[in-house]
């Protein structure tokens, strides 16, 4: 096998292994454990993360995360991966900003001088626009690694027209719409799952207070269970069909739709009653296009709050 293979696969075996001995590659590998240790050594110059530790239970391990063996790309692949990253730059506040910024300035600055010319005439032609949005998100991160490890986390969430108040959330997923960041999680509040907006997340810590968190193979914490609220009210409105395609655009309301063949659309559902003035504002601005026959209380609602409107513009 010619040194080079030798590097390659040896950077493959490390990252594969995490932990291991001198000897162990010298066996797998046919070669003294002096080559080895030479091998290991240019690894280290190369930036591999190697860390040595002495003594009879000793070793090697690569420290802080793996390091990928060079992949080959084409020069429509390298192109195609450098958009995709470079999307991400319309959002203000990302889960991994920085690993993000670095592999696009690592594919641009390794790219051949035609193939970056190409992509520097592709800027102008071609986006992934989302909306600017003014408010970060700086709590992505832990966000994620919440969701990820299944954690319990103690934030404090200003919701539209309240003060910020605390509240233990466990996330369960992350996902990006329009220009904002939204977090799927169990609210021990409210005792089920809620989508909170994550740039209205104005602090977010490990929460401490040793609240149990909920097992990945919990109910509650699998998709919306199609049950009624505990304090839930039914919500019956037809659509017209332009209202059946700004309903489809929200994430959160499209379960709830039911479309006809002609393309209008209706929702039937059992909503929660503190969400009322939520639902108020979406329909008043449907216009039109929708036509509420209950709740009652949301009726009222519209109403009180396009007066408010009519009296501002009076």
């Amino acid at each position: 096998m010619s040194k080079s293979k030798r590097l390659m696969e040896l950077m493959m075996t490390v990252n594969r292994m995490r932990r291991f001995k001198v000897q162990e590659l010298a066996d797998e590998f046919g070669v003294s454990k002096r080559t080895i240790l030479r091998d290991l050594q240019e690894l280290s110059e190369l930036g591999v993360p190697l860390y040595s530790e002495v003594g009879p239970h000793g070793g090697y391990q690569v420290v802080r995360e793996r390091v990928l063996p060079p992949i080959a790309f084409t020069e429509g692949e390298a192109a195609a991966m450098f958009f995709a990253v470079h999307a991400l730059r319309h959002y203000a506040s990302l889960p991994f900003e920085a690993e993000s910024a670095s592999a696009l300035k690592k594919f641009y600055l390794h790219m051949s001088g035609d193939i970056r010319d190409r992509i520097d005439r592709m800027k102008d032609r071609v986006d992934f626009v989302a909306p600017a949005r003014r408010g970060e998100s700086p709590g992505l991160s832990l966000l994620l690694d919440a969701a990820i490890q299944h954690r319990v986390l103690v934030i404090r969430y200003e919701a539209k027209d309240e003060e910020a108040g605390c509240r233990r959330i466990q996330p369960v997923r992350l996902y990006a719409h329009n220009g904002y960041w939204y977090c799927t999680a169990y609210c021990f509040l409210r005792q089920g799952l809620r989508v909170f907006r994550c740039d209205r997340i104005r602090e977010a810590a490990w929460d401490e207070s040793g609240t149990e968190p909920l097992e990945p193979g919990d109910a509650r914490l699998g998709r919306q269970p199609d049950v009624a609220p505990a304090d839930s009210i039914r919500l019956r409105a037809k659509l017209g069909r332009i209202g059946v395609q700004r309903c489809e655009a929200e994430l959160w309301l499209a379960p709830m739709l039911q479309v006809k063949e002609d393309g209008s659309g209706a929702i039937d559902r059992e909503v929660s009653r503190t969400d009322i003035a939520f639902y108020a504002d979406f329909f008043i601005g449907l216009g039109d296009e929708a036509e509420l026959e209950e709740p009652e209380e949301l009726r009222l609602a519209i109403r009180k709050r396009l007066a408010e409107l009519a009296a501002r513009y009076s």
